[in-house]
């Protein structure tokens, strides 16, 4: 008979156990979010994204909806990836990857800026000087001629992507560059973007107005 009570006994304080730690993880506040830590962030304010998250200080971290979560933080337009996950006992770690800005779009008289995905994250009263200027017809995303104009600007090196002031892109496959200087780059389309980056390295140390690396194997300089 005492085995029967011990073995009842044991099985009792096993259930109020489990009862126990299951309260501590998925009701109490004792393994509750206590800190929402940003990593990733570099123009985003970090309280801008802990606000987004929407988790109030206490809710149990077991319960939180990771995937909504992520949701509510993909709204702020300058963030292009996000993932969250729990760090135990008590903090919720949000990886974020922002939106590099690559271009500005004319809004009237102000200006969007754009991403390498014709995302437009946010809206200025001047056009940065560190950014050129997109002109196509249809400036968004999945139009060819924006995807186009975007890719070379993403192919450029970093020396010769500062010298361009403007993107023009009637069709994907007639992109054009002006300079900040004023000379002319004959593009032309997306294709062998580096071939034609270093060949308009070498022909821009030639005095002309305009350059047609459109086709790298027989350009042209005017």
């Amino acid at each position: 008979m005492n085995g029967v009570w011990r073995s009842a006994f044991l099985a009792l304080l096993t259930v109020g156990v489990v009862s126990i730690a299951a309260w501590l993880v998925f009701f109490s506040s004792v393994l509750g979010v206590r800190d929402i830590r940003v990593v990733g962030n570099l123009a985003i304010p970090a309280q801008q994204v802990q606000q987004a998250a929407g988790v109030p200080t206490g809710r149990p971290l077991a319960v939180v909806d990771v995937a909504e979560v992520e949701k509510r933080i993909r709204r702020i337009r300058q963030i292009e990836t996000v993932r969250v996950s729990r760090g135990w006992p008590g903090t919720l770690v949000v990886e974020i990857v922002e939106r590099e800005p690559l271009a500005v779009v004319p809004v009237g008289p102000k200006f969007a800026v754009m991403d390498r995905h014709g995302v437009m994250t946010e809206i200025k009263d001047t056009a940065p000087a560190s950014l050129p200027v997109l002109r196509v017809d249809r400036p968004q995303p999945g139009d060819p001629a924006t995807g186009a104009a975007l890719a070379v600007m993403a192919a450029l090196p970093g020396d010769l992507g500062r010298l361009v002031a403007e993107v023009l892109a009637p069709s994907p496959e007639t992109v054009s560059l002006r300079l900040k200087d004023g000379r002319a780059v004959v593009w032309g389309g997306r294709d062998r973007p580096a071939e034609k980056a270093k060949i308009l390295l070498t022909l821009l140390k030639r005095p002309a107005d305009t350059y047609d690396v459109s086709s790298p194997d027989v350009v042209t300089v005017k």
